[in-house]
């Protein structure tokens, strides 16, 4: 039986990385998401990272409803580093482990298949190394700039704060087994991505 091909993604603040996983999708790729991850581990009381994090920044993170704000959490941690190295000791583990607990699974029951780890910290975690292949999407700064602005109404010193807090892309591109260039329109990024997806089918 074939082994699945565990295909790392990720790219830049703003790069475009989750519309290149959904167009990988559509091709009939698996897509693990690491944000989804995140998201639904954060906003679990019985996670052990909901209590850990109150403990850390305290009850004004949390919104009406008690739900931990991202966005709280954001303004906090993206203006001190100490703050940032401290929220990522606390979420890093359990979503690494959960990470790995979803790429074992689809392994056993997608052999064969192609699985994409869409991660925008991929590298920086270093589970890149556990990947068959690491794809980067890049896109320049004003691009970045413009996207972030439009679909989270930041500010570009915000924007430019927290790309700083990321490894520069590239360096990300040194060791990417592909890249696709998202500077463009939403068909020549399909179009980059189909070329790729040819690529990685003929390894399955």
């Amino acid at each position: 039986m074939r082994k699945a091909l565990i295909i790392g993604l990720t790219g830049g603040f703003g790069t475009g990385k989750t519309t290149v996983a959904g167009i990988f999708r559509k091709l009939g790729a698996k897509i693990i998401d690491a944000d989804n991850i995140a998201h639904s581990l954060l906003m679990s009381r019985k996670s052990g990272i909901y209590r850990k994090i109150i403990l850390r920044f305290g009850r004004q993170v949390l919104n009406k409803d008690k739900s931990i704000s991202r966005k709280k959490i954001a303004d906090i941690v993206f203006n001190d580093t100490k703050k940032l190295s401290d929220y990522q000791k606390i979420i890093h583990p359990p979503i690494i482990k959960r990470i790995k607990s979803e790429v074992r699974r689809a392994q056993k029951n997608i052999p064969g298949k192609i699985i994409i780890l869409d991660a925008p910290l991929l590298v920086e975690t270093c589970l890149h190394k556990a990947m068959d292949k690491l794809i980067v999407v890049k896109a320049d700064r004003r691009t970045q700039i413009l996207r972030l602005g439009d679909k989270f109404g930041l500010k570009k010193a915000d924007i430019l704060r927290r790309i700083k807090f990321q490894l520069p892309l590239s360096q990300k591109i040194k060791i990417a087994d592909y890249v696709i260039d998202n500077n463009k329109t939403l068909a020549d990024t399909e179009k980059e991505v189909k070329k790729v997806w040819e690529s990685l089918s003929r390894l399955v």
